[in-house]
């Protein structure tokens, strides 16, 4: 489906103060980028992995191209806040109808791109909102090299459109974790229980480096799972971001049966353990094992 723009003299979304963000950045020989705090755009992905596109009006930088929607940064905002709202004000994209996957950043010295990758998770139909674009469209992921793109979506597009097919997901073994740091979990086992899950929650919220999964792109944002057994399942949890499993019996039989689960639809799937009976059980089921410290440092 493609949203052309308004007919001339419909009212447009109206222009407020100019934000300090709102200005070019130039390199040392003479090139210029849009965004004094840097840029952000979301490339939206439906189920039918369609793209949500913007073609991008004659007299804007590299008028009459593709690309996503996005601008300038707002000062103090982060690269996935700036993304949901830019495309929120140029193509009427719901913040909570997308689940965000990756960002990918290009970083130009002086200057970044940050591009979030998000699941929609609500369809919506976008809305032109703004006078940069000519229209708004859901292109077939393999269609979208047919388009003339904006260089700078061009040279990234090849790596984002191939981490499409990555949704990594981590399984904790919560009583393990705990169990690696001696902070006194053993007097009250729910309670530090609650206090991992807390802090995967907040992990969850902020992201892995790329790194720490031997991913592409810069930042993703996992499917989180954790299992807690014995007397943590009385853990009291309402956190967002991580699902919890009470392991009605053995926390590694739960365990196995979740990445079970999950290493049919998500790839990869990590199951951080140090137990190593429990971490030959579930590579031999096509996960990933790491142990308690990679966690640990991911959580410092």
């Amino acid at each position: 489906m493609t949203i052309e723009p308004p007919a001339p003299g419909e009212p447009r979304r109206p222009s407020g103060p100019r934000d300090p963000g709102d200005a070019w950045v130039f390199g040392d020989t003479g090139e210029r980028y849009w965004g004094r705090f840097g840029a952000a755009g979301l490339l939206a992905l439906d189920p039918d992995r369609r793209v949500l596109l913007q073609h991008r009006i004659s007299w804007s930088h590299y008028g009459d191209t593709w690309a996503l929607p996005g601008g300038a940064r707002h000062q103090g905002e982060s690269a996935r806040d700036g993304a949901l709202r830019e495309a929120g004000e140029e193509a009427g994209v719901p913040a909570d109808a997308v689940e965000p996957r990756f960002e990918s950043v290009f970083d130009a010295g002086v200057w970044t791109y940050s591009t979030l990758v998000g699941d929609v998770t609500e369809p919506f139909d976008p809305v032109i909102s703004d006078p940069e674009s000519r229209a708004l469209a859901w292109v077939p992921v393999d269609e979208v090299d047919a388009l003339p793109l904006h260089p700078g979506f061009a040279a990234s597009w090849p790596m984002l459109r191939d981490a499409l097919v990555l949704r990594p997901a981590i399984v904790v073994d919560v009583a393990n974790v705990v169990g690696a740091v001696p902070d006194g979990w053993w007097r009250d086992r729910a309670g530090a229980a609650e206090r991992l899950i807390r802090r995967l929650s907040e992990l969850a919220d902020a992201g892995v480096a790329s790194a720490a999964l031997e991913l592409p792109a810069s930042r993703w944002f996992p499917f989180v799972g954790a299992v807690v057994e014995g007397e943590a399942r009385e853990a009291e949890v309402a956190v967002d971001r991580v699902a919890v499993r009470r392991a009605p019996g053995s926390g590694d039989d739960e365990i196995v049966r979740w990445t079970e689960e999950l290493v049919g639809g998500r790839t990869p799937v990590l199951v951080v353990t140090s137990d190593r009976g429990l971490a030959a059980r579930v590579e031999a089921l096509g996960a990933r094992a790491r142990g308690a410290r990679w966690l640990l440092d991911q959580l410092s």
